[in-house]
């Protein structure tokens, strides 16, 4: 099984131990990986502030230069490059005349034959039915699972879970023996882009979504977007600040979890590369 691949630019700097574990839970499950070759930044979460027609053409360029490849499915693990091709696909597909403009600017023809799949989506269609017998190591612990804003947003495009309380994540974690908890905070934003220009923001917002893990009995918050674990980890310092108490519980990547689980060695999924330690 071959299914191509959109890293996107986090997965290839700041997030590798995303990439680390997506690949290595794919290549567990006999699945090849193919990336797209010469593949751009899809514009993230601040292109479509400043100009709609960029921030289509961006997204727009992936998405042909995977049709022109021969992929039929291209796996998008970062939420908020998801969310941007996913977007992309559906204005191209609804706006004629706007997809006549964007595709003669990138010169690249798009007949709109990719489907794009999160890697949630991924891991239910070609890896979840597949799991049984191959769960060697039950990751038995209690998790919060965390979709964020842009996983299930806006539904009426991605049509993907639900959009207040989802379930996707946590179904996945019960197949790899974890217990997801109740909780408030599943959707509710991280701070996002502000990690840098306003980190006090992102403390604030990360802060209360760590808190209310914890306070439930949380042992590990699972995510599936790399701008997410970043603030929830790395912004540990702003976090604990705005509490006024150190909150310990480290942030994990869905595919990491699932990795252990079928028994895959920490340093291959990357653990080792967080910054609040993961001990469990």
């Amino acid at each position: 099984m071959t299914l191509g691949l959109y890293p996107g630019c986090s997965l290839k700097g700041s997030s590798r131990e995303y990439t680390e574990s997506v690949l290595a839970v794919a290549q567990a499950c006999g699945i090849e990986l193919v990336e797209i070759e010469d593949w751009n930044c899809c514009g993230a979460t601040a292109a479509h502030n400043l100009n709609k027609e960029l921030s289509l053409a961006l997204p727009a360029r992936i998405l042909s230069l995977a049709e022109k490849q021969g992929m039929k499915e291209v796996v998008v693990p970062c939420a908020a490059c998801y969310s941007r091709l996913t977007v992309t696909n559906h204005e191209l597909a609804v706006h004629p005349e706007l997809k006549q403009t964007i595709t003669k600017g990138n010169g690249l023809d798009y007949k709109g034959s990719v489907e794009i799949l999160n890697i949630i989506q991924m891991l239910d269609k070609y890896i979840t039915p597949n799991l049984e017998g191959r769960i060697v190591k039950p990751f038995e612990h209690k998790v919060a699972c965390y979709y964020g804003c842009l996983l299930v947003r806006p539904h009426e495009i991605l049509k993907f879970d639900r959009e207040e309380d989802p379930q996707s994540m946590d179904e996945l974690m019960l197949k790899a023996g974890a217990t997801p908890i109740d909780w408030a905070f599943k959707t509710e934003c991280c701070g996002a882009g502000l990690s840098v220009s306003r980190t006090s923001s992102v403390g604030r917002l990360s802060g209360e979504i760590l808190k209310d893990a914890a306070d439930r009995g949380a042992e590990a918050v699972i995510v599936a977007c790399p701008m997410c674990q970043s603030n929830l980890d790395m912004r540990r310092e702003a976090i604990n600040s705005y509490l006024g108490e150190k909150i310990d519980i480290p942030v994990l990547y869905v595919t990491q979890v699932l990795g252990l689980a079928l028994g895959i060695d920490r340093k291959t999924l990357g653990l080792q590369r967080h910054f609040v330690a993961v001990n469990i």
